[in-house]
């Protein structure tokens, strides 16, 4: 009895060793071992490759798994069965005591296997992945040396399976962008990081996926100076619409000469020099960057960086101005979260907005918490994505149902949308819990009543 309770706690604590040893080497986040291994740590170093190439070491665990499992299943059968089968009482046939003696054991020895070699050491790895990876590496190396040969066999074997089935090999740790969110929420939740924060450091991730029209200010918005235009028309644009820099064009907006200084113009007045605001005469005329519109912003970033410029036309395919760019908007792109409610969205009470039209559809899905808008990339806008959806130009009070909201268009002006009133639609018991306000049009523009509430 002592020798069969020695030796089945001495194979569970082999058992809990390997189950340690193989679920601390998964869990361990190389983001978190890579610095100790880059300051000298063996230890680190070691987890790491065998990480990148873990087929052996875990070819050595599940035989050590297995041969561990098998000695104790007949240690204990060999140990306590005979002490049982003497106990049990002779009115039960002699078969059937046999049984219930072997059975008692198995089932004895594998709860404790279960709980004390398995579950409990697992649960500590999952805790301290990187800890206990370390703690126990050095112990692992040796044991695959010790199962070298039929390690290496076994491992060749499913190395050859997992290649006839076209599957890795090796472990991949590739960082997306759901990733890093996933970690940004966490440590928001953990205190880590403020809400802004972690705003901010989103707004960064999207700089790679949003295009240059999302930031840019829209052509019909630009105001610009023709190069023979008249002081007094100058000192009326400016004094109506003031900016730090102004196009400067031939004739249309198309044709660009340049931009000049809002500082550069005051200057001029203030020292009043000849030919005051005249642009044709001696003014200082900065050549703009050109940036197509098919650029994401993290692009154009590199353009301004490159180029040591803060403005930019954007030009469409058939070289027609449609907005320009400033590092400014960028920022503002940026800090908008921090700095309160994008401008061009007014929340009007808690299930209400009114949005301008040329408001970024990536602003509005953050303001409306929706995940994504239907075929995304073919507007840039709330104007364009009702343009798509109605399959026509929008007029006054055309309505569009998608993911539970009602987007009305509240006023045009040149075939252009000035405002939407955006409104949460309600959910009522009445319709099986899901009745949306809205027309029968509406619900068939919305796909499903699921896809509206």
């Amino acid at each position: 009895m002592l020798f069969g309770i020695v030796a089945v706690l001495l194979l569970g604590m082999a058992s809990a060793f390997f189950s340690v040893s193989e679920i601390s080497l998964a869990a361990s986040r190389r983001m978190k071992l890579r610095p100790l291994a880059d300051k000298g740590d063996v230890r680190a170093a070691r987890v790491l490759s065998f990480q990148e190439q873990p087929g052996l070491f875990f070819t050595t665990v599940q035989i050590g798994l297995n041969f561990v499992a098998i000695l104790a299943g007949i240690v204990g059968d060999a140990s306590f069965a005979p002490l049982i089968l003497e106990r049990l009482p002779h009115f039960i046939p002699e078969a059937l005591r046999g049984q219930i003696a072997s059975a008692i054991p198995f089932i004895g020895v594998t709860l404790f296997f279960v709980l004390f070699a398995d579950q409990i050491p697992k649960r500590i790895a999952m805790a301290l992945p990187e800890k206990t990876s370390m703690a126990i590496i050095e112990g692992m190396r040796r044991v695959i040396l010790l199962c070298g040969p039929l390690a290496r066999a076994l491992n060749a074997t499913s190395g050859a399976v997992y290649r006839l089935l076209g599957l890795p090999e090796k472990r991949r740790d590739d960082i997306t962008s759901d990733d890093l969110y996933a970690v940004m929420e966490a440590g928001t939740v953990a205190g880590l990081l403020r809400k802004q924060e972690k705003d901010l450091i989103g707004n960064v991730f999207e700089l790679d996926a949003r295009a240059v029209p999302s930031a840019m200010t829209a052509r019909e918005n630009i105001v610009w100076f023709d190069l023979h235009e008249d002081e007094g028309s100058i000192k009326e644009k400016i004094a109506r619409e003031s900016h730090s820099t102004y196009l400067v064009c031939d004739k249309d907006i198309d044709h660009i000469i340049g931009y000049v200084d809002s500082k550069e113009l005051l200057g001029r007045v203030l020292r009043g020099e000849s030919g005051g605001l005249a642009l044709d005469k001696g003014l200082a005329i900065r050549s703009p960057l050109i940036l197509p519109d098919t650029l994401t912003l993290a692009e154009a970033m590199d353009y301004f960086k490159g180029k040591g410029e803060d403005l930019a036309v954007v030009l469409n395919e058939y070289a027609l101005v449609v907005g320009i760019l400033t590092l400014q908007d960028i920022m503002l792109m940026l800090m908008g979260t921090l700095v309160g409610e994008e401008e061009q969205i007014t929340k009007r009470d808690e299930s209400s907005w009114l949005l301008e039209g040329a408001t970024p559809i990536e602003d509005v899905a953050h303001v409306l918490k929706l995940d994504m808008f239907p075929d995304e990339e073919n507007y840039e806008t709330i104007g364009g994505f009702m343009t798509y959806m109605l399959r026509r130009i929008p007029h006054r009070m055309d309505s569009v149902v998608y993911g539970g909201y009602k987007f009305e268009v509240m006023d045009t002006e040149n075939y252009r949308i000035g405002q939407i009133l955006v409104s949460r639609l309600p959910i009522l018991p009445e319709k099986g819990g899901l009745e949306c306000e809205g027309s029968e049009q509406d619900l068939q523009q919305a796909g499903t009543q699921a896809d509206v509430c």
